[in-house]
C-alpha cells in the first residue's frame, strides 16, 4: 500500500544525524557515511585531546599548583567516563528529558567521553541505529496489525 507520491503508507523511519534514513536498508552511501562518521569522530577525539593537553600546559605555565592540576585532570576523567556511559546507554534506550537536561553541564565537560562513545559505536553501526530499528519495526508491526483485514463476516461468529 502506498500513497500517490509512491511512498509506502504507515510509519516512517526516524532519521539519524549524518545518516538520514539510509540506515533502514543500508543504502544511499550508508557504508561511506559510516566510514566518514568513524574517521570524523576519531579525528575530533584526537583534536579534543590535544586541546585539553594545551589547556593542561596552560595550567602548568600559570603555576597553579599540583592540587589544582590534579583536580582538573580528575574532573575531566570522571565527567568523560560518565558522559561515555550515558551516551552509550542512549544508543540502547531513550534517556528521559529530565535526566538529559540535568546532565547537560556534566556532558559538556565530559565531551571527550561522548566523542569516544560515538567513535566506538560507529565501528559497529550508525550510532543509535539499533534503537531506531527496534522502534521502527515495532511501529511497522503495530501498523500492519491495525490495517490487516478481518476474515469473514463478524456477525456469523459462533458465540458460546
Amino acid at each position: 500500500m502506498s500513497d500517490e507520491t509512491g511512498t509506502p503508507a504507515g510509519p516512517r523511519p526516524e532519521p539519524i544525524r549524518f545518516f538520514g534514513t539510509t540506515w533502514v536498508d543500508h543504502d544511499g552511501g550508508y557504508r561511506a557515511r559510516r566510514a566518514a562518521a568513524t574517521a570524523g569522530s576519531l579525528a575530533t577525539t584526537v583534536a579534543s585531546c590535544l586541546i585539553l593537553r594545551f589547556a593542561y600546559e596552560g595550567l602548568e605555565i600559570a603555576a597553579v599548583g599540583g592540587f589544582v592540576s590534579l583536580l582538573v585532570v580528575v574532573m575531566f576523567a570522571v565527567c568523560s567516563a560518565i558522559a561515555f556511559r550515558h551516551t552509550w546507554e542512549s544508543y540502547n534506550k531513550r534517556p528521559s528529558p529530565d535526566t538529559q537536561s540535568s546532565l547537560r553541564g556534566l556532558l559538556t565537560i565530559g565531551f571527550l567521553g561522548t566523542l569516544t562513545a560515538y567513535f566506538v559505536r560507529s565501528l559497529v553501526e550508525a550510532p543509535g541505529e539499533k534503537l531506531h530499528r527496534a522502534e521502527y519495526e515495532t511501529a511497522r508491526a503495530q501498523y500492519e496489525r491495525r490495517t490487516s483485514r478481518r476474515r469473514g463476516n463478524p456477525a456469523r461468529r459462533q458465540h458460546p
